[in-house]
């Protein structure tokens, strides 16, 4: 697994986590948790980019150096 793919699946586990624990923290009335939910949510999100940012650096590497 490529260090891209392996941030793009971290990324959309700390999604789905932070998703389930804001929609906890809204049915529970529990600021806090829904805090973390929405944190843990950006930074998915953010791994994501990073994840699609490492690709189109491998990409353009490849092009440069002609290796497949």
């Amino acid at each position: 697994m490529t260090d891209a793919s392996k941030d793009r699946a971290e990324g959309k586990l700390d999604e789905l986590v932070g998703r389930g624990k804001s929609a906890l923290g809204d049915a529970t009335d529990d600021q806090r948790l829904k805090d973390e939910g929405d944190t843990s949510q950006a930074e998915g999100k953010a791994k994501q980019g990073l994840a699609g940012l490492k690709d189109k650096v491998d990409d353009a590497v490849k092009k440069v150096t002609g290796n497949s």
